[in-house]
């Protein structure tokens, strides 16, 4: 017996079979469930469409990019991981995996809770997919094959060729063009498609797909038959609060309830601008660059605003490289935060000081202490560093730093999503979460181009 073969009561569109069959009378539950033989039971076990809920079974009809604009705890990375798995089972051969980082392709989208390995775990082991990290690709036993990339190397994308594709934030891609490039090379098979799977970010490249997107919704109820170029699925934190953990329901969802940010973390909506927010969308637009006009650079900072704990519930750590030009302009290289124990933040700092040819380490000391730079020296003694201690509130901080901004005089070298994500939507006075990457960032400005009176520091 398979999930279509389950004689269950229609109820509320949006509940899965599962639910639909927990939500049922006792004794109807139970008639149901005992004509299940054991190995219909294992059957429903590995049976996607049992237990997802409808959206996040693929719209009908022909489209090209799947684009699932969710809230945090949606399921994001299920439904991608799932859609592949069946489209493997289908008979696809040539698959692409495309995350933010390699690290998140490999922690989130192959080994994650939710990724490609545990998603297929019910599968009869002859079924099941192997990574293979050193080949970087997933393999199946019946000879698909996925290959793995990171948007910060667009350029692997170049040349090789899949059917299908699966990129998982897109919105936090460094290098818009990897889409690009990996549409290029969706030119094998009958009907080439890539799901991705993201939370909205205010980038160019989200806006472009929310343009040309038609609602699943319309496809779902018949009322589209033409060939579609994108349709999108929008879903909810809401949506999925049975299977979430009631730290995550206490700790991201009732802090974004009710806030602007929260429209966007939880209810998956586009957020342009945030009124009352430092920086807007023009002001980091206006003067973004890319790489090949870039000043010559006379000095470059690496800048730590530190976590002190690493849970999953954890404030992330912060971590912006920013460089100062001969023309007496700023310039961010790169934006390396993330949520790291203290010694895996430690060696992202001097990773990217390494990378990118530091002067020096800056670290905020007021949460850690000598934390920062005890933790540096474990990694390499000989690296300059300097504590900072903030004496003033983010806001009064960041003020001088907008001002830059407002100048011209500080430029983004290619994109940084969500660094530029809490630019746009954190306000000060909302009580939100601390904005790390932000922080980092005005940090590393401060030094370069601000005295610690507040002035300006002139050529």
């Amino acid at each position: 017996m398979t999930a279509n073969e389950l004689l269950i009561p229609a109820q509320a569109e949006h509940f899965s079979l599962l639910e639909k069959l927990a939500a049922l009378p006792e004794p109807e539950r139970c008639a149901i469930l005992d004509k299940l033989t054991p190995q219909a039971a294992s059957t429903l076990l590995a049976d996607w469409k049992f237990w997802a809920r409808p959206n996040q079974l693929p719209p009908p009809g022909k489209w090209v990019t799947w684009l699932i604009q969710a809230g945090r705890g949606w399921g994001k990375t299920r439904t991608g991981a799932q859609l592949i798995r069946h489209w493997v089972q289908q008979g696809v051969r040539r698959v692409a995996f495309v995350g933010a980082t390699s690290s998140d392709v490999r922690d989130v989208m192959v080994e994650g809770p939710s990724g490609i390995i545990a998603v297929s775990e019910h599968d009869p082991e002859n079924e099941r997919p192997i990574y293979e990290p050193g080949r970087r690709r997933v393999r199946w036993p019946n000879g698909a094959t996925a290959m793995l990339y990171s948007a910060e190397e667009p350029n692997r994308l170049r040349g090789p060729q899949h059917e299908k594709a699966w990129g998982d934030e897109p919105a936090a891609w460094q290098y818009p063009e990897t889409l690009d490039q990996l549409m290029f090379g969706l030119r094998l098979g009958h009907d080439p498609q890539v799901v991705l799977t993201t939370t909205p970010k205010p980038t160019p490249m989200m806006r472009d797909l929310n343009k040309r997107a038609v609602s699943d919704v319309e496809l779902r109820a018949g009322r589209v038959t033409e060939h579609v170029d994108v349709v999108m699925t929008i879903g909810t934190t809401y949506e999925n609060l049975a299977n979430l953990a009631r730290t995550f329901i206490s700790e991201v969802v009732r802090k974004y309830e009710g806030t602007t940010l929260g429209q966007q973390e939880l209810y998956a909506k586009l957020i342009e601008d945030v009124e009352g927010a430092h920086w807007n969308t023009l002001l980091i637009e206006r003067s973004r660059i890319n790489g090949k006009d870039l000043s010559r650079l006379v000095r470059i900072v690496v800048a730590i605003d530190p976590a002190v704990t690493s849970k999953k519930t954890s404030a992330e750590t912060g971590i912006v490289v920013v460089g100062l030009g001969d023309n007496k302009h700023a310039y961010v290289l790169s934006d390396g935060s993330g949520r790291f124990s203290p010694n895996g933040w430690a060696r992202k700092g001097v990773e990217l000081y390494h990378a990118y040819n530091g002067d020096r380490i800056i670290g905020e000391i007021n949460n850690g202490g000598d934390l920062v730079e005890t933790v540096i020296r474990q990694i390499d003694p000989a690296i300059p560093y300097k504590g900072v201690n903030a004496s003033r509130g983010k806001d009064a901080r960041a003020e001088p730093v907008v001002g830059l901004y407002e100048q011209g005089k500080v430029h983004h070298v290619g994109y940084h999503a969500l660094l530029e994500s809490q630019m746009t939507t954190w306000r000060f006075d909302l009580g939100l979460p601390s904005p790390d990457r932000m922080d980092a960032l005005v940090w590393a400005i401060t030094e370069l181009m601000i005295t610690s009176s507040g002035i300006y520091i002139v050529g």
